[in-house]
């Protein structure tokens, strides 16, 4: 295979990405919100204008734009191109990694939740059942029809998904008397394990904690937050299932080989 028919696929992979992150920007700004994500087409949320095409190209409107609207100035949030840049990469990535098909169509659908699901939580402490639900059914969907993850690992990951993190919050309530995970932590484990399976599942929590830990511990040293502080914990899990998605055979051969 030549080197332009190697790249070719990725690259067109990653430019239908960007704009597809466009898209994954308008959700994550109206989902939360309780608006439609259809109409009114995109418009400036400072001054209500429309964005015409030209300001609307993934990542390059926003540096020849300078960061601002192009009518009343109003800075647009650096998130905007970093999603649209993440979807790409994500797009580059599993046009490399995965065989077109199921496999492909599987890694990328859960890696937009994951992206969409991510930045909702950061910014709003908040994981939409309107996402994690439909999610949910969409991983074990896939299942059904032959995707990567057994329909028997999604069916016991969905359900351990649901359970375990149960566990957690009403072990938690016991012994300090407060919430240690949010139901939308509940539901969004549940939509890993439809689509990655139970071991995959497991593994994304344990990766998700110890970062979670991790970050925590630093802002404490850091006299930036306290035990009390509240972590965006969807955030750690999403970040941690896209590297389970791509490294997760890998990882779980090491935790396999650790046990041994």
């Amino acid at each position: 295979m030549s080197g332009l028919s190697f790249w070719f696929v990725p690259l067109v992979a990653g430019l239908f990405g960007l704009v597809v992150g466009s898209f994954l920007n308008v959700v994550i700004h109206r989902v939360p919100r309780g608006q439609s994500v259809i109409s009114p087409p995109s418009h400036c949320p400072g001054c209500g204008s429309p964005i015409r095409w030209y300001d609307n190209v993934p990542v390059l409107s926003y540096l020849l734009l300078l960061g601002r609207c192009r009518v009343c100035r109003a800075r647009i949030p650096l998130r905007y191109p970093l999603v649209e840049l993440a979807t790409g990469v994500l797009f580059v990535g599993v046009a490399m990694r995965f065989p077109l098909g199921l496999p492909a169509l599987h890694a990328v659908l859960l890696g937009c939740l994951l992206i969409v699901l991510a930045f909702i939580d950061l910014e709003h402490l908040l994981l939409p059942d309107l996402l994690t639900l439909p999610g949910t059914f969409l991983g074990l969907l896939l299942a059904v029809l032959g995707g990567p993850t057994p329909l028997a690992s999604a069916l016991v990951g969905t359900a351990l998904g649901f359970v375990i993190p149960l566990a957690i919050i009403w072990a938690y309530r016991l012994l300090r008397g407060v919430e240690g995970m949010g139901l939308g932590d509940v539901k969004l484990l549940g939509m890993l394990g439809a689509f990655l399976g139970w071991q995959a599942m497991l593994l994304t929590l344990a990766l998700a904690a110890v970062a979670g830990a991790l970050v925590g511990v630093g802002l404490i040293l850091a006299g930036k937050g306290s035990r009390e502080t509240e972590l965006p914990f969807g955030t750690f899990l999403c970040g941690a299932a896209l590297v389970v998605l791509f490294s997760g055979p890998k990882l779980l051969a090491l935790v396999r080989w650790g046990w041994v």
